[in-house]
């Protein structure tokens, strides 16, 4: 015997065209899971900026493998910009 109230729905998905993102959903796509690293010289010194997938800056590495451990202990995903 099945109890209504025992019964289990499954989750709602949301479903959506990727081709109509306005700007702002656009900007947000990918802002906690992925951050990019770019060389950078700041005051003569040569470094590696880090920045969240939006452009907001996160943080400045002096070497780039160092800056990708970062991304990566953050649990994020690391992309290079050239």
């Amino acid at each position: 015997m099945t109890n209504e109230n025992s019964i289990q729905e499954a989750p709602m998905v949301a479903s959506f065209d990727i081709r109509h993102l306005s700007a702002e959903q656009l900007a947000q796509l990918g802002v906690s899971q992925i951050a990019y690293v770019k060389p950078v010289t700041v005051n003569g010194q040569h470094g590696f900026a880090i920045h969240a997938a939006d452009g907001t800056p996160m943080a400045m590495a002096g070497d780039r493998d160092v800056a990708m451990a970062a991304i990566l202990q953050q649990e994020m995903h690391p992309l290079s910009v050239h």
